[in-house]
Parts: structure tokens; sequence; C-alpha cells
């Protein structure tokens, strides 16, 4: 039997879900799981966005549709992402995906070159590390620096990579999984940094809309950026519509005409009456939205304090995404334990709490010491966290 091609072998995976099937197999032999593992929600997608689906299938949106996303959607996404991040675009800038994890791959298949590097986060969203090799490219992870209020991106790891091969940085403000946000100044090295080096950046912004206080804004804004940065743009986090697969590739025309020819050759167009679903989104009332973001932040308030009143745990507490990354080092010492995957399963096994560790984010950096770990908190309810995070106090102490 002929063996599988040689880029295969070069393909990674989102590893959370590797973790979730640990939880699984727990939960089926009769154990209670407290799921901090998956960035999934427990929160239904509100009714009016159900409804429109439901009525452009009855309607007979059942068929293809235009490769790029149909008309009236490109147009509500342009005004959206263009209003709230204060960019000219028009329908042209927009290219409808099934999702935004398609944009990463279709990103670097049409920017970057065999054999050239890309710049990414690390911890970081896995896939970006997979689809780089995957494509022929060389990663280059670039890590954080724990601050007072959080992690700053490592600024002398990054200039310390970049050679004349490298031709992209991934940039993930507003990050998963370490909830990290860029201040303004942070942002503008970023942006100084892919106009010295000519980088075209993928601005990956699906959680811009998942926060609690303050205002996002996008790296796409700043002066002369625009030409040069695509953003990645999911209705998942934004609408709890994590399963209907929809999102966008928002950047400069050309750009986006080549993304949309992926998407004729990889799966035709994006579901027509979920599109329809996701003017529904963008038209419809602000209270859902609204209400999603409520019960997040309560979620999120319950879990950091319940964390803070660990013995031994650190954890800042963000103003985005749903996630938080404490340090656990002085507890993951102090118990003993050498091997961050025992640690994990000891924490299941003990007490059903199932979460990640750093390493499912990106392979570690050479030099990191301290012992960090992921949870999210878009699938359980308060009650839940609470009730899980007593029960680990209880093991860890």
């Amino acid at each position: 039997m002929r063996k599988f091609a040689n880029r295969y072998g070069r393909l990674g995976t989102e590893t959370a879900f590797a973790v979730g099937a640990d939880a699984a197999a727990w939960s089926a032999q009769g154990n209670k799981v407290y799921p901090f593992h998956l960035g999934d929600m427990n929160i239904t997608t509100p009714d009016h966005i159900i409804d429109a689906a439901l009525k452009a299938a009855r309607d007979g949106k059942t068929g293809y549709a235009p490769g790029p996303g149909i008309m009236p959607l490109r147009e509500a996404l342009a005004e959206d992402i263009g209003m709230s991040r204060g960019l000219n675009f028009t329908a042209e800038n927009i290219s409808v995906q099934p999702g935004g994890k398609p944009v990463i791959g279709k990103f670097l298949a049409t920017l970057m070159e065999e054999g050239a590097e890309a710049l990414y986060p690390n911890p970081g969203y896995p896939i970006y590390e997979s689809q780089i090799e995957y494509l022929g490219g060389k990663a280059l992870p670039y890590g954080y620096v724990t601050t007072d209020s959080g992690f700053a991106i490592d600024k002398a790891e990054i200039e310390s990579q970049v050679t004349n091969k490298t031709s992209i940085i991934i940039y993930n403000n507003y990050q998963n999984p370490i909830g990290a946000e860029s201040s303004v100044a942070e942002m503008k090295w970023v942006a100084d940094f892919a106009k010295k080096y000519d980088l075209w950046v993928l601005s990956d912004e699906a959680y811009f809309e998942v926060r609690y206080s303050g205002m996002s804004k996008s790296i796409a804004s700043l002066p002369d950026m625009a030409e040069r940065t695509v953003i990645l743009y999911t209705f998942s986090k934004k609408f709890a519509m994590t399963g209907w697969r929809l999102g966008c590739a928002a950047g400069p025309k050309a750009v986006i005409e080549a993304i949309s020819k992926f998407n004729t050759n990889q799966e035709s167009c994006s579901n027509h009456f979920v599109q329809m679903a996701g003017i529904a989104c963008l038209k419809g009332p602000n209270e859902p939205q609204n209400a999603i973001l409520d019960q997040l932040k309560l979620r999120r308030n319950a879990l950091f304090d319940a964390l803070s009143d660990i013995d031994g745990v650190k954890v800042s507490k963000p103003e985005t995404t749903f996630y938080l990354f404490p340090d656990v080092t002085d507890i993951f010492k102090r118990l003993g334990y050498t091997n961050s995957a025992k640690f994990r399963l000891d924490a299941l096994h003990e007490t059903g709490v199932s979460f990640c560790s750093r390493e499912h984010f990106g392979r570690p950096l050479p030099g990191e010491e301290k012992v960090f770990i992921r949870f999210a908190y878009s699938g359980i309810n308060v009650d839940q966290i609470l009730e899980g995070l007593a029960a680990l106090k209880g093991f860890w102490e």
C-alpha cells in the first residue's frame, strides 16, 4: 500500500479536542466532569437568528450560493466590520467563509511561499502552527512575558527571529488562550514592525466583540495597515454560533479575491441559509448579544474569584475572551509533579475538573519555566464553576 503524502505528517490538530476525549471517557464511566477544556458555548443561539435560518431554508435557500458569499451578507459584514474598526470596507473586501478557521489556511496559501517564514503567537491557537508547517512554511513562534496586568508580547524575541525570509506575522489580539489584550503602544509596535519588515498580517479577531469593558481596536485601523492586513472574523463567539460555521476574511480586494478562489476549489460556497441567518445577526437587535456577554461576565467573575482563592494560583482578569490562563507553578512543584499531562489527568480523575495545559497551545518555547493552564468558561454555568473549583481547591491544597 502506498504511504501518505509527506505533507500530511506536518499537519497538526486542535489539541483541546484531545483533552475533550479524556473528559468524555471519564464521564462515560459515570463520573462528574466540569468542562473547562474546550472553548465551545452552552449558550443557545438567539431565537431571531434561528428563525431567520429556518425561514430561509423553507424559502428554498438550500442550493449553491456565490463562492465569495451572498451579496447582502458581504455588504452587511463590510458595514459592521468597517464601522466597528474605523475602516472603509465594501463587499469587495469580504469573502464569506464556513467559520473563522478556514481564513488561516487560505490566507497562508495565498500569501506564504514554500520555505518562507511566518511568525505566530505561542502559546496560541494551535492551528496557526499546523497550517504554516503543512503548507511548507517555517513556523517562528513568539511568546509573551508576564506583567502586573496580564501578558505582553515578547518584542525582543520577535526581533531576534525575523530574517529576509520572513513574510508574515499572525497577530491575535484578545488572545486565545491567554486572554491578552495589547496596549495602544504594543499594537502600534506590532504595526511598525510589520511595516519595517514588509510583512503581511493576519489579524485574528475572533474575540473582538467578546469584551466586558472598554473598546476593542483593530491593527488594520492604524496608518498604512489596512493594505497589508487580513482580518479573521467569525460569528461563533459573538452570537453563540460555534456549530453554525460562519465567518469571513476581510482585507485588501486583491487578497480577498484570491481567498475566494480557494472557496471555489475547496467547498464551493458557505451554506446559503446560514448566510441568511448571518444577515439577521448583523441587522438584528443588540439585546441578545448583550445577554450573552452578561452571562459570560458572571462566569468570568466567578471563576476568577474561585481561582484567586486557591493557594498557589496566580491569575489575571482579562476584559476580553472567555479564558483565564493561571500560573500554577507553585502548586505543580509543591505536589511534586514533573509532567503536565499527569498534573492535568490527576485533577480530572480526583475532582472532575477538565482543563487544558499550556502544551495544548503550541510547542513550549526554550527557557519556559512557569506552568500555566487554561480554563474556558464559555461552556459551564456559574453553579458548576463554583462546585468544580471547590473540589479543585480541596485537591490542590
